[in-house]
C-alpha cells in the first residue's frame, strides 16, 4: 500500500507541476503571443544544458544511494551530505560557465539571464532525498503550494506581449522557493554528520556515469527545442513547447510509477531479493501498458482540435505535432519500467547508459534531415524514432534476466482495446462541434469502451484491481 500512496502522492505532483503551467499556458500563449511564447522555450532550452552540468546525475543517483541505506540513520545522513557537496560544487561551475557563456552570447541577454535564476534553484533541490526514503508527501505538499502561488502571480503579473522576462523571472523564482522549502525537514531527518569524516569525491564518478544518460535524455527534450529555434524559427520551437507540455501531462500519469519504484526496486536489491525484485518488474511493466495504451490512443484522437481549443488562434501546428507526439507515451513507459526501474538498481547502468546515448545520437542525426523536410512534424517523428530506439536496446539488455513473453502477456488486449476507442473518439472529434462539452463526452465515451473492451478480454490489470480490493475488504 505504500508504494500506491507515494505512486498517488508522485503522480499528483507531477500532474500538478504540469496542470499549472498549462492553466496559465492558456492565459499566456494569448498575452505573451507566439513570439513570447517561443523566446521563453527557445532560452529555457539554453539554460538547461548548464543545469543538466550542475545537476550531475544525482536525480537517479542519489533516489538509489539514499534508498540502499535509509535503515542506517548515520549513513544516511553521511551519504546525503557528501552528495549535496558535490552537487553544490558542480552548480558553481555551471554558473561560472553561463557566465563565460554569456561574454559570447548576445542574443536576447535578458531573458537568458532571467533563465539563471533556474540554475540557482538546481542547487538547492533535494527531492532526491525524500524520493529515495519514500517520503513523497513532504515534497509533493510543500511544492503544490509554490505551484498555485505561482500560477496566481502569472494572472496578476503578466499583463502583455513585453511581460516576457517577468514571466521568466515567476516561474525560475517559482522553482527556487518550492526547493527551499524541503530544508527545514532536513534537521528533523538527518544526524549531524562531522565535515572530516565526509568523502564527497568518491561518489563522483558513479554520478558521471548517470550524468551521460542524462546528457542524452536532455537530446529529447531540449535539442529539438534548439535547433528548430535556429534551424526553423523561435514561434516553432514554442509549439513544440506546447504539444510537449500536452503530452508531458499525460505521461506524468505513467512515469510516476519510475521514480516511486526505483528506491522500492533498489532496497530489494540491497537485500539480495532478485524474485521479488523481478515480480514488481512483470506487475509495473503491465500496470503501465494498462495506463499508457489508452492515454496515448485517446491524446491521438482529440489533439487535432484541443491545440486551437486551449491554446487559442494560431496555434494550429500544435494539433498535428501532439497527435505524432503522442506515440512517445508508450515507448517512454515501457522505457521507464526498463531503465529506471530495473537496470539501474540492478547496476546495470552501463546498459541504461548506452540505451539512453543511442537513442541520442540517433535523434541527433535525423533531426537535421527531418526538421529540414518537415520542420515542426520532423523535429516530432526524430523524438519519436529516437525513443523507440531506446526501448529496443532497452528490452535486448534484459532479455536474458526477464522472460519478455511475460512482460508483454497482456499488452495485445490493452493495444487492442485503446485502438477500437481511437477510432471512436477520433470520429466523434471530427464530427462533433468543437466545445469542451464535446471534449468532455468524447473523453467519457473512450474511458467506457476502453475499461469495458480489457474486461471482455480479461487482462491482467483487472485481476491485478480484483485482488488490491479483496486484501483492502479482509483488512
Amino acid at each position: 500500500m505504500k508504494v500506491i500512496k507515494n505512486y498517488l502522492y508522485n503522480v499528483g505532483y507531477q500532474v500538478l507541476a504540469i496542470i499549472v503551467p498549462l492553466i496559465t499556458s492558456a492565459y499566456v500563449s494569448r498575452v505573451l503571443r507566439p513570439e513570447g511564447v517561443g523566446a521563453n522555450s527557445f532560452t529555457n532550452s539554453i539554460i538547461q544544458y548548464f543545469i543538466l552540468f550542475a545537476n550531475m546525475g544525482i536525480g537517479y543517483y542519489g533516489n538509489r544511494q539514499i534508498a540502499y541505506v535509509r535503515e542506517n540513520k548515520d549513513q544516511m545522513s553521511k551519504t546525503f551530505w557528501e552528495i549535496q557537496i558535490v552537487k553544490t560544487i558542480m552548480t558553481l561551475y555551471a554558473f561560472v560557465a553561463f557566465e563565460i557563456f554569456m561574454i559570447f552570447y548576445t542574443r536576447q541577454p535578458e531573458y537568458m539571464w532571467a533563465q539563471s535564476l533556474n540554475l540557482i534553484a538546481i542547487a538547492f533541490d533535494i527531492s532526491w532525498f525524500y524520493e529515495g526514503i519514500e517520503d513523497f508527501k513532504v515534497t509533493v505538499l510543500k511544492n503544490s503550494l509554490v505551484k498555485v502561488l505561482s500560477m496566481i502571480a502569472i494572472f496578476v503579473f503578466i499583463k502583455g506581449p513585453n511581460d516576457v522576462t517577468l514571466y521568466i523571472i515567476v516561474l525560475a523564482l517559482s522553482t527556487l522557493i518550492g526547493n527551499l522549502t524541503l530544508w527545514p525537514n532536513i534537521r528533523r531527518d538527518l544526524n549531524k554528520v562531522s565535515l572530516r569524516f565526509l568523502n564527497p569525491w568518491k561518489h563522483f564518478l558513479p554520478m558521471a556515469e548517470l550524468f551521460i544518460p542524462q546528457i542524452a535524455t536532455q537530446v529529447y527534450v531540449q535539442l529539438n527545442k534548439t535547433m528548430l529555434g535556429v534551424m526553423v524559427n523561435e514561434t516553432s520551437s514554442g509549439y513544440y513547447q506546447y504539444s510537449d507540455n500536452l503530452v508531458k501531462l499525460i505521461l506524468a500519469l505513467v512515469t510516476a510509477t519510475g521514480t516511486v519504484m526505483l528506491p522500492h526496486v533498489a532496497n530489494a536489491v540491497s537485500h539480495g531479493d532478485m524474485h521479488k525484485v523481478n515480480n514488481m518488474l512483470y506487475k509495473s511493466f503491465d500496470f503501465v501498458s494498462a495506463v499508457s495504451y489508452p492515454l496515448m490512443f485517446g491524446l491521438a484522437a482529440v489533439s487535432l482540435t484541443l491545440a486551437t481549443k486551449y491554446y487559442g488562434p494560431g496555434y494550429e501546428e500544435v494539433g498535428p505535432a501532439m497527435m505524432i507526439e503522442s506515440i512517445v507515451i508508450l515507448i517512454i513507459a515501457w522505457s521507464n519500467v526498463l531503465g529506471v526501474q530495473y537496470l539501474l538498481p540492478i547496476h546495470k547502468q552501463r546498459a541504461f547508459t548506452f540505451s539512453v546515448t543511442f537513442g541520442a545520437v540517433i535523434n541527433l542525426i535525423l533531426n537535421v534531415p527531418l526538421i529540414k523536410v518537415w520542420g515542426l512534424n520532423g523535429a516530432m517523428w526524430s523524438t519519436v524514432l529516437s525513443e523507440v530506439a531506446v526501448t529496443l536496446y532497452q528490452l535486448w539488455a534484459v532479455h536474458g534476466l526477464l522472460n519478455i513473453s511475460k512482460l508483454f502477456s497482456s499488452t495485445w488486449k490493452y493495444g487492442l482495446s485503446g485502438f477500437c476507442m481511437f477510432v471512436v473518439v477520433f470520429g466523434m472529434n471530427q464530427h462533433l462541434s468543437n466545445t469542451w462539452i464535446s471534449l468532455g463526452l468524447e473523453v467519457i465515451v473512450g474511458i467506457l469502451i476502453y475499461t469495458f473492451l480489457i474486461y471482455l478480454l480479461k487482462a491482467d490489470i483487472i485481476n491485478q484491481l480484483k485482488k488490491l480490493v479483496e486484501n483492502k475488504i479482509r483488512r
